[in-house]
């Protein structure tokens, strides 16, 4: 028995000897890409669009590591797509000033041609993509939820019978409804000088609360990589694809939730391009996930093969689709925006100068005879729906 305690006892101080030695020797690492110059390589994001609508193309540059996060444009550069047989092409105008994004309204593809993207730069330096075929997206199927885990979860559903395998990435924009917890009938008016000076209606006339302040909508445009690949399975079928998770008594079914997925039938060299990205962009977290590695995209500079792009351009088509989730369709959701307790102020120039900077807005009131004496202020939050969104309507709502 005290040999057993005996190795044990030894084993220990080896583990707690090395834990030591391991927390002693931690150095700070610094990338080496944090060395290299300010604005670094090209970036080019879009893709040559073979459907109907604009082709756009973003193009900037990289930045160190330890720079801001903006976003340095490649501005006023030519590009154009240009074919095999039509090698004249087609030029992209940069829409606005310096903003790095150029368009087309309009393309006219053949089908029998192939395509690349051409990018002249300022500096005088020309990078070409490699040609693509002309290629279109199949219909999406549908865009179908259901409830899981007391959320929702959502998918996408579509599938190709034209060929085999098949490569997808998907896209979302996610838009939902939501109203203040209190509705605002009074606000404050200054004096000549600046000051509040008193509480009053908002709307003298009808007495109604101001909607602009109470109904407002949310739009949020994820960033992160979705592809699918159908190479290992029996048929080119995309079915079940989850989305997006909508959390149990997210404020996004409130009232009214909307999606429109994005569907975008692409290569081989593309899905993976796109895969590797997104393993070096969400994956990185522990030893356990995928380690960083270069990703290499299908744009290059002749003049210097070894010059590095960040991109992948081929030609692809974006088909839409887009359903709306009601609060009455999801039973037992519950959200309510959680407020601080409100406070009453007397409707006097002095009591009213005291919250003056105080990010509140008056919501209610209690009548002295026929004048407003007092006032029910709040956080913005809960009476100004602005504060988390926009009040202008969206054109699809």
């Amino acid at each position: 028995m005290k040999k057993q305690l005996h190795v044990r006892f030894r084993v220990t101080a080896v583990i707690c000897l090395l834990l030591c030695c391991v927390i002693a020797c931690r150095e700070k690492y610094v990338p080496q890409l944090i060395n290299e110059p300010t604005t670094g390589y090209v970036v080019v994001d879009g893709f040559i669009n073979s459907g109907v609508g604009p082709t756009t193309i973003s193009l900037s540059r990289s930045t160190k590591l330890s720079a801001a996060a903006t976003i340095v444009r490649e501005t006023k550069a030519t590009v154009r797509v240009v074919g095999k047989i039509n090698t004249t092409g087609f030029l992209l105008t940069e829409t606005g000033t310096n903003t790095g994004i150029y368009t087309n309204p309009q393309l006219t593809l053949s089908p029998t041609d192939q395509y690349r993207l051409y990018i002249k730069t300022t500096a005088g330096k020309e990078y070409y993509s490699d040609y693509s075929d002309v290629r279109s997206t199949p219909d999406i199927d549908s865009v179908s939820w259901r409830v899981e885990n007391g959320g929702v979860q959502i998918y996408a559903n579509t599938h190709n019978t034209q060929s085999s395998p098949g490569f997808y990435q998907f896209k979302y924009e996610e838009t939902w409804e939501f109203h203040s917890t209190y509705q605002s009938f009074l606000k404050i008016y200054n004096d000549a000088l600046g000051f509040p000076h008193h509480v009053g209606f908002r709307d003298s006339g009808t007495y109604s609360f101001d909607n602009s302040l109470y109904q407002c909508w949310k739009t949020v445009i994820p960033t992160n990589i979705l592809v699918y690949s159908t190479e290992k399975l029996t048929s080119n079928l995309v079915s079940l694809y989850p989305l997006v998770f909508i959390e149990p008594g997210s404020w996004k079914l409130g009232i009214r939730y909307s999606i429109i997925l994005k569907s975008y039938y692409t290569s081989r060299e593309n899905y993976r391009f796109l895969e590797q990205l997104r393993k070096n962009t969400e994956q990185l977290g522990s030893i356990f996930d995928a380690q960083p590695s270069e990703t290499i995209g299908n744009i290059h500079n002749p003049a210097n093969i070894a010059e590095p792009v960040i991109g992948f351009i081929e030609i692809t088509e974006e088909k839409q689709k887009r359903i709306f989730i009601d609060n009455s369709q999801v039973r037992f959701w519950t959200y309510r925006n959680v407020c601080e307790p409100e406070f009453i102020v007397a409707n006097v120039p002095d009591s009213l100068l005291g919250i003056s900077g105080i990010p509140t807005t008056v919501y209610s009131f209690a009548f002295n005879g026929s004048s407003i004496a007092k006032a029910n202020f709040a956080g913005s939050g809960c009476v100004d729906c602005t504060t988390r969104g926009t009040n202008k309507k969206p054109v699809f709502w």
